[in-house]
């Protein structure tokens, strides 16, 4: 199975250079419509509700300390299987010209992340899971004039 490491370096090799913040945005995206369409998961690595959106802890250490992100050390987009390509071309086809504030912004208003943030004790944040039934319910919802663009 391809990794959230696996499917930032595709984004990357398509889009080029960008920010942290975007690339797991444009990562968790993928996710969350692969759910939706593919009724599938395309990384077993968990998805964290982090004050600035979600967040995929285990690519944030590939990154972390870097505002700009050229390259995922250890990811392969290689691994990822056709269907799987598509689904994240579609993402970034969509989603890839948004800034990484409104990526940010646009996860804050949707059911996803609100409902794995909402009351979440100030100690605690970071820890609550957007889960992959939680994101294949809210996206699935959407009709193709309600999406947020």
């Amino acid at each position: 199975m391809a990794s959230a490491l696996d499917v930032a370096q595709y984004i990357l090799a398509q889009k080029g250079a960008m920010t942290a913040m975007k690339l797991q945005k444009l990562v968790y995206y993928s996710q969350a419509w692969s759910t939706a369409w593919e009724d599938d998961v395309i990384f077993p690595e968990p998805i964290f509700a982090w004050k600035n959106g979600p967040v995929v802890r285990e690519l944030w250490e590939a990154h972390r300390g870097q505002f700009r992100v050229g390259d995922i050390a250890g990811g392969d987009p290689n691994i990822l299987t056709v269907a799987q390509g598509r689904t994240i071309d579609i993402v970034v086809n969509f989603y890839g010209e948004k800034n990484a504030q409104w990526l940010s912004d646009l996860t804050h208003m949707e059911d996803p992340w609100k409902n794995a943030w909402y009351g979440v004790e100030e100690h605690r944040r970071g820890t609550m899971e957007i889960t992959p039934a939680s994101m294949a319910e809210y996206y699935s919802s959407l009709g193709p004039s309600d999406e947020q663009a």
